[in-house]
């Protein structure tokens, strides 16, 4: 999809600052300064084109996501429609990198194994992936694009389907997915009387809630509108709490790719522009609010 908030041979010289490093010429030796939070310095966005840029394959931008690839995020599991959050967004780097939609290709990569060491066969990954200290050890992180709310999602005739506070929750049996920062949110903040179950993915966190396994779920907030909307109709949104320290996603790229400063200063000049903030009203933000948890 287009869900919506590179290149040839790297020919670019990135001047970052005096505190931190070069993205120099080179190619797989080089290296991009990352800050504290686990994000990338970002490059002057006039050096980033797909001429200079050292994608996967030279005059094509490869990006991953998973699969299903589910809204609001994307359309019809369609990534390359351009319909959905983050298939926008990813589109909009694209163009602010100077590819067209004909020079963007897509790959289908599991959520968990997008953040393992290692090496990536896409150029930048965009699947809801928050920026933490611990996998930016392992991979890159672009400038984010969003910050989510966290949600909780029960059955209707749950008997915590009423809750109005966090301290209501407690006796609740949650579902979350594995390597997910929802799993440390329950743990963190809600702190449940007994360890939340862990699911393998997605799919299996909507089976949990729909066949009564767990009494919630937790996931971030447009996750929870479009589970509560369309795959369990049964089930409604009990209300948002923050995720402890906030949750930021970013584009994630191998460690120290050539490329995470130009996808920064992408992300930079959308979100400059207002482009991203549109994005995000058109694809997110129009669905409605959602009651915040105390």
């Amino acid at each position: 999809m287009y869900q919506p908030r590179t290149l040839k041979f790297l020919l670019l010289s990135c001047l970052i600052g005096a505190a931190v490093a070069l993205a120099a010429c080179g190619g797989d030796d080089s290296t991009v300064a990352t800050s504290a939070d686990g994000t990338a310095a970002t490059a002057s966005l006039d050096e980033c084109t797909p001429e200079t840029l050292d994608t996967r394959q030279p005059g094509t931008l490869t990006i991953g996501t998973d699969k299903p690839a589910y809204p609001p995020y994307f359309e019809d599991n369609d990534p390359s429609n351009g319909r959905g959050f983050e298939s926008a967004v990813a589109y909009a780097i694209a163009d602010r990198l100077g590819f067209g939609e004909d020079q963007v290709e897509w790959t289908v990569v599991p959520f968990n194994s997008s953040y393992a060491p290692g090496p990536k066969d896409f150029d930048f990954d965009i699947n809801q992936i928050s920026i933490t200290p611990k996998r930016a050890q392992q991979v890159d992180f672009s400038t984010p694009y969003y910050t989510a709310d966290q949600a909780v999602v029960t059955l209707k005739d749950s008997e915590f389907a009423g809750a109005t506070s966090l301290e209501e929750l407690k006796g609740a049996t949650f579902g979350v997915q594995i390597g997910t920062t929802s799993l440390d949110a329950v743990n963190d903040v809600i702190q449940p009387d007994d360890e939340p179950r862990v699911f393998q993915n997605s799919n299996d966190v909507v089976s949990a809630i729909k066949q009564g396994q767990v009494d919630a779920v937790v996931v971030d907030t447009p996750t929870a509108l479009y589970l509560t909307a369309v795959q369990v109709p049964d089930a409604a949104i009990v209300g948002e709490f923050p995720a402890p320290g906030g949750d930021e996603w970013g584009a994630l790229l191998a460690k120290d790719s050539s490329l995470t400063g130009c996808v920064s200063a992408a992300i930079e000049e959308l979100e400059g522009s207002g482009e991203l903030d549109r994005i995000q009203d058109k694809w997110i933000n129009s669905v409605g609010g959602v009651e915040e948890l105390q």
